[in-house]
């Protein structure tokens, strides 16, 4: 495995941990600064907006300039971004860092996976896709679970662990990612919205809000739906937590196998359907550590199956402009986890601690009849086709 490759994967991999860590130590950050969880939990909906409003915004700013640079740059900007959240001394400049940091993380991931299809040869490109996107995956099996175990005394800890990490690959790349390509023409930013006008790729992107907007309503507040199963301790939190990013690898995995065998719509209403019954029972199996257990292995399953049909049936509908239109889930992704934080808190205020999830089992059945209305089964013929066809599918990410 090419060396270069592996530190692009880190800098995603330190992306990813960000981009969910903050859901792990929510309490901490909640009594050092003098707020509830709910706000604390906008942390991680500042960062999820930002990123979804600005990298369509900065890739058309930055189209021309040199990738080295570009990733640097980002790296630098997201590292300092997260050493100046470890010393915040307040929740507003706290909440300003976080913005900062997913400019870094909007300008760095969409260019690191540009960059590895130009390290390798051809038939090499896909490979080395997965293993740069690889390192988002890994982040949430072992980034967000270390992450909040490192935390667990001192949430600044974990910001200072991410930030190494960015530095560790912003020094990696610095030295060793020489010579590459010039950027080739890339589209304006009306150009990259533009898909939007049709109605397939528009409904396959509500389906993508939809369904994001329903996980992440009780992934960011998990701390708080399983506290009568972890009494709060961080460790048994950390155990839940990578249970959960474990699981995530394997829905990965089967949900590209699955999405080949038995097509896009199945694995979204299925998932969708068998995640909405895993939020409807999360107040009963959320007072103990086994039934936490058992929360945290199925909907990570069935929700990473569905995060790879999402992108796999955006691009099958025009396979040539597939960069494009997965570039338009993910902000549509990072659209419905900025979202999630506000419904989680709002769903709390409303419904209380333990039965918010209820909310989280609604919005999951919205993005099953959604998926339901906008797609078609492979026997009603030719359109359906396009929805299954075999392309290339990315390993799901927060990004």
């Amino acid at each position: 495995m090419p060396v270069r490759l592996l530190l692009l994967a880190l800098g995603t991999f330190a992306m990813g941990t960000d981009s969910m860590v903050v859901a792990g130590i929510l309490g901490p950050i909640a009594a050092d600064l003098g707020v509830s969880v709910p706000a604390a939990g906008q942390l991680v909906t500042v960062f999820a907006l930002g990123y979804a409003l600005l990298a369509p915004v900065l890739a058309a700013l930055t189209a021309r300039w040199p990738r080295r640079r570009l990733l640097l740059t980002a790296l630098a900007v997201f590292s300092a971004a997260n050493a100046l959240s470890a010393l915040a001394p307040n929740y507003g400049l706290l909440l300003a860092t976080r913005v900062l940091a997913a400019a870094g993380a909007a300008l760095y991931t969409p260019t690191a996976n540009a960059v590895a299809t130009t390290l390798v040869t051809p038939e090499r490109r896909g490979r080395a896709l997965a293993t740069v996107l690889g390192g988002m995956t890994v982040a949430t099996a072992l980034g967000v679970p270390l992450g909040t175990w490192v935390g667990r005394g001192d949430w600044r800890m974990t910001m200072w662990l991410v930030t190494a990490l960015g530095v560790a690959a912003l020094a990696g790349l610095a030295l060793l990612l020489r010579d590459l390509p010039a950027p080739v023409a890339a589209p304006g930013l009306r150009a990259r919205l533009a898909p939007l006008g049709q109605r397939r790729v528009l409904g396959a992107a509500a389906t993508t809000l939809a369904f994001f907007l329903a996980f992440q309503c009780v992934y960011i507040y998990l701390a708080t739906a399983v506290s009568g199963a972890t009494g709060g301790d961080a460790d048994r939190l950390s155990l839940v937590l990578l249970t959960a990013g474990v699981m995530s690898v394997a829905g990965s995995w089967l949900g590209g196998r699955l999405v080949d065998r038995v097509g896009v719509r199945r694995v979204l209403l299925t998932g969708s359907t068998v995640a909405a019954g895993a939020f409807a029972a999360l107040p009963w199996l959320g007072r103990s550590m086994p039934g936490a257990l058992v929360y945290a292995a199925v909907v990570p399953l069935a929700g990473w199956a569905v995060s790879v049909a999402l992108p796999h049936r955006l691009a099958s509908i025009d396979p040539g402009n597939a960069p494009l239109l997965i570039s338009l889930n993910s902000s549509a992704l990072y659209l419905g986890t900025a979202a999630g934080g506000v419904a989680g808190s709002a769903a709390i205020a409303v419904l209380g601690g333990r039965w918010f999830p209820f909310a989280a089992a609604g919005l999951a059945l919205v993005a099953a009849v959604t998926a339901a209305a906008t797609t078609r089964d492979a026997r009603a013929g030719a359109p359906a086709a396009a929805e299954v066809a075999t392309v290339p599918a990315p390993a799901p990410s927060r990004s």
